[in-house]
């Protein structure tokens, strides 16, 4: 076997362990489902019909009601799903790294990356299911998109290229972590970034300062694009603005995490 290979099989070894073990102890995948959704039920029969009339919801106008509210905030809920989701990967990483897990990693013949990669994907592959079980919410509360198989599929994409890059960077804030605490603290800022885009209402209606980083925030071209692809209502330079911003976070997250393992095993 090649050494790419051997690296594969290792990192598919990782990401069995790890799904394993969110089967085993559900309790942190359940919250970072739980809360979405509530989240969703909140602001679809609380704030709805009020933010629906008040605001202009792509498409429709002001005026829409609760019904064009709900297909205005499904698109953020699911980013806000991933940001915080992405939180159970520093916690992980962070209760790796002070039970000794990842230590013992070290001492066997395994290629390092897969420890990694496998929290990484573990984490990816429990924001799809997390994101499977909000969408079919949202639909039983009146989400209703017009997109078609393409555009489902391209939203499913970059939906898991955004987990994928909070990922790596939560992981490196796992691995830089004192305690498990600090870990599921520290990543709360990635989950409060949708808030401060157009996830809950249009950066227009915002004051000038929160408007004008609102509108050059990674999280509001993602939303526009993932509403635009959902909505019909058309996605212009958004989805470029998109991806580069994840191969930019991808890139960030890969390399902090990277230095932060490599600078724990030197230790």
């Amino acid at each position: 076997m090649s050494t790419t290979t051997y690296a594969l099989r290792d990192s598919m070894t990782m990401l069995r362990r790890n799904l394993k073990h969110a089967r085993r102890y559900p309790s942190l995948t359940l919250s970072v489902v739980v809360l979405p959704v509530l989240m969703l039920l909140m602001f679809v029969y609380v704030f709805g019909a009020p933010l629906g009339d008040g605001i202009d919801v792509p498409g429709v106008g002001g005026g829409g009601g609760r019904d064009a509210y709900t297909n205005y905030i499904t698109p953020g809920i699911l980013l806000m799903a991933i940001a915080t989701s992405s939180i159970a990967t520093a916690v992980s990483v962070c209760t790796d790294m002070t039970e000794g897990i990842i230590n013992r990693f070290r001492t066997m013949s395994i290629s390092r990356a897969s420890v990694l990669v496998g929290h990484v994907l573990g984490n990816v592959v429990q924001t799809a299911v997390s994101l499977l079980l909000i969408v079919c919410v949202a639909l039983a509360v009146g989400f209703r998109s017009n997109a078609h198989v393409l555009e489902w599929a391209a939203v499913l994409g970059l939906l898991l290229f955004l987990a994928f890059a909070l990922a790596w960077l939560s992981a490196a804030i796992g691995l830089g972590s004192e305690s498990v605490e600090t870990a599921s603290n520290a990543p709360l800022p990635l989950a409060f970034l949708p808030f401060l885009g157009s996830a809950v209402v249009p950066p227009d209606s915002m004051p000038a300062g929160i408007r004008w980083f609102a509108e050059y925030q990674p999280f509001t071209p993602i939303t526009e694009t993932v509403r635009g692809l959902l909505l019909g209502t058309g996605i212009g330079n958004d989805g470029w603005i998109s991806l580069a911003w994840l191969t930019a976070l991808t890139v960030l997250g890969y390399v902090w995490a990277k230095a932060s393992f490599n600078r724990v095993a030197n230790r």
